[in-house]
């Protein structure tokens, strides 16, 4: 099965910033370098002053690109370089275009149930995970942490040839059944075979959606007194009502931090997305590379506004409930410290 889509290129307009005007990046990248260096030796020297310093200065180089995106996301001029007023017309054109409505549409309908659906396995996972041998264990683990540290092109390339073997596989079992004598004498037509798609993109989520979800749970389940569930069921509890009612609860505050993480990765996810959702499906990341690809346009900077917003408001969540979580089991601990 071939696909339509080229290997991808930086954006037309950022090529030829990067031809005409080389020395502007060379300069920012040294910046950076130095700065990198100077917070890396004060914190060896002990010099912790300069280092916070440097720090503000790289936190400083790293947002900065994005803060200008925001400004110029109200800008009433469609130059990026040029102040021409405040306004929001650019945000009320973003919804008026159906191609980004649509891909809203799939980022959304894709993350939510990748989310649940990992979710769901996730949990179920790490539970099976602390019944096995610690030998077992550690390699189920293991082999879990690969999709995490594994690079997101390598992942994405090897999920398209996966599918796009099964789809071919799948294809040549259904031909091969249609010429069947059983399937001619009961009238019967077999179509396994499918192509690059919704499916497999929602697939490619819930496999990278998964380790995350794991990892967020497993420590919950470390901190579960294994007694739990056995006193709830010598009370007459069955061991679903134990689960339900004594074990969930005190798995809760993982789940619910591994769904976040997950339904942020899914949609800040592009290169996965990019090689397994084929040629009819685009998500809003993919909408942004494709835009840009055309031109620049204001758009581009209200959409992608938007969509940071989102994912520091999910990420701002997450470390609120961590946060608190923490703070809650400081408070046991004195607590128990005391009596």
């Amino acid at each position: 099965m071939k696909q339509n889509r080229k290997v991808p290129k930086p954006p037309r307009d950022l090529r030829a910033v990067i031809h005409k005007k080389p020395t502007v990046f060379a300069v920012y990248l040294i910046l950076r370098i130095v700065v990198l260096l100077t917070l890396v030796s004060s914190i060896i020297r002990g010099e912790y002053e300069n280092a916070f310093v440097c720090l503000l200065v790289l936190f400083l180089f790293l947002y900065a690109p994005i803060f200008v995106l925001i400004v110029f996301s109200f800008n009433e001029s469609k130059s990026n370089a040029v102040w021409g007023g405040f306004t929001l017309n650019w945000y009320a054109e973003l919804f008026q275009n159906r191609s980004v409505l649509g891909a809203l549409q799939t980022t959304i309908l894709v993350s939510v149930l990748a989310t649940l659906i990992a979710t769901v396995a996730g949990t179920a996972a790490a539970i099976g995970f602390s019944k096995m041998r610690r030998r077992s264990r550690n390699f189920l683990l293991t082999v879990n942490n690969i999709p995490l540290t594994n690079a997101d092109i390598i992942t994405g390339v090897s999920m398209m040839l996966l599918f796009v073997f099964a789809g071919q596989a799948l294809s040549g079992l259904s031909d091969w059944l249609n010429h069947t004598q059983w399937a001619v004498d009961q009238n019967l037509w077999f179509d396994f075979g499918f192509s690059l798609g919704f499916p497999t993109l929602l697939i490619a989520h819930i496999t990278f959606d998964i380790p995350y979800v794991i990892l967020s749970v497993m420590p919950k389940i470390r901190q579960l007194d294994p007694n739990l569930a056995e006193a709830a069921q010598d009370l007459g509890a069955t061991p679903m009502t134990a689960f339900r009612k004594v074990v969930l609860p005190e798995l809760m505050p993982g789940i619910v931090n591994g769904m976040l993480i997950a339904f942020t990765m899914s949609v800040d996810d592009f290169v996965i997305s990019y090689f397994t959702a084929g040629s009819q499906v685009s998500t809003l990341s993919m909408e942004v590379y494709s835009m840009v690809r055309r031109k620049v346009s204001p758009e581009i900077n209200a959409l992608s506004t938007l969509m940071f917003v989102a994912v520091l408001a999910l990420l701002i969540i997450i470390n609120l409930r961590q946060a608190r979580q923490e703070a809650a089991r400081a408070r046991d601990r004195r607590a128990a410290g005391r009596s």
